[in-house]
């Protein structure tokens, strides 16, 4: 029992000595480690604002964690995330724009079926590639992300850009999701809408999907290996693909946050690097969907806390807290594991 708690208390463990870390570099630099904790924790968890900021933040990293943690599950890694959440986000504002004359509730389902189907073609030319030549996806997809940068920079200010913009029109308004401080005036001022909820509930299709559910079974054996899902009678080309796509289609949908319940047009750069981010949130999430809204919250803390201390000292001391809470995971991780196994053959 002590090793399975020091498995599970070991993301804790390492974000407080992240935390610790970065306070005191914090006070190398002159700032005082209380005025750097209480902007730390006071802008982030301490006000309405500040609050809704982190969950808005963190609201885009469930996705995009999902989107590793699904394919993780059947043993491939989906680096692509940037790349298919760019693409689904582009398709999600294309959507919104061409049909805007739908009803409310039918044009924000097509602005998500969009993105869905977009981020997972996306992921599925991977997933081909891997199924039908062997590339590995890691490489594949870490180009995709170049390649989907630049295809939908040249659509953008090919045909769609405002004049002396990086940004399209904006979607029709009846794709818009709900602010959360038009219900509650805590949350006045921040980019906080019903897109939230909607990732948390994704979370959980996603989970009982890969728990409950026979697709879910199947993708848990290819992760033995190609020969094992055979001996199942599963074809692991087409579990491949599946895989792939399924975590493009999820990437897809991280620009619900900004396009549907934000700003309401795509921009260029919108990602803002939360397709790399998501590889840390399913990290600590020990690829385990559930485990994902609390990692995304964290790192949302920390993104939204750079901001804050950044009134004393450069807001990169908190990306360096993030880097340390990686090394430390994994380190601790390490130990923990071997723990449990001395324990199991005890």
């Amino acid at each position: 029992m002590r090793a399975r708690l020091a498995i599970l208390a070991t993301p804790i463990v390492a974000a407080l000595i992240g935390i610790a870390i970065g306070v005191g570099i914090a006070a190398l630099l002159g700032a005082p480690p209380g005025r750097f904790l209480a902007l730390l924790i006071g802008q982030t968890l301490g006000s309405g604002y500040g609050f809704g900021q982190v969950l808005f933040r963190a609201t885009p990293l469930i996705f995009t964690g999902l989107a590793v943690v699904l394919p993780f599950r059947a043993g491939f890694f989906n680096i692509g995330a940037e790349g298919q959440m760019a693409v689904g986000g582009f398709a999600m504002a294309l959507a919104g724009i061409h049909l805007h004359a739908l009803p409310g509730p039918w044009l924000w389902i097509a602005c998500v079926v969009a993105a869905a189907l977009a981020g997972g073609a996306w992921g599925a030319i991977a997933g081909a590639l891997k199924a039908r030549t062997g590339a590995h996806e890691v490489i594949v997809t870490i180009l995709l992300n170049f390649i989907a940068a630049a295809l939908i920079n040249y659509v953008l200010n090919r045909w769609y850009a405002l004049p002396e913009t990086v940004r399209t029109a904006e979607i029709g308004a009846g794709a818009w999701m709900p602010r959360a401080s038009a219900a509650i005036p805590f949350f006045r001022g921040s980019g906080l809408s019903a897109a939230f909820v909607f990732a948390l509930a994704v979370a959980a299709g996603c989970d009982l999907l890969l728990l409950r559910t026979s697709l879910g079974f199947a993708l848990r054996i290819l992760a033995g290996g190609p020969r094992r899902a055979r001996y199942a009678r599963l074809s692991p080309s087409r579990l491949t693909v599946v895989a792939l796509s399924g975590g493009g289609a999820l990437a897809g949908l991280a620009g619900a946050s900004y396009i549907l319940g934000y700003k309401h047009y795509f921009e260029e750069g919108f990602t803002g690097g939360a397709g790399f981010i998501g590889i840390a949130v399913a990290l600590l999430a020990r690829n385990r969907p559930a485990a994902v809204p609390a990692s995304a919250l964290l790192f949302g803390i920390l993104s939204q806390g750079g901001l804050a201390v950044n009134e004393i000292v450069p807001r990169e001391i908190v990306d360096l807290v993030v880097a340390i809470i990686l090394f430390m995971y994994i380190v601790l991780d390490s130990k923990a594991r071997e723990g449990t196994w001395r324990w199991i053959s005890s």
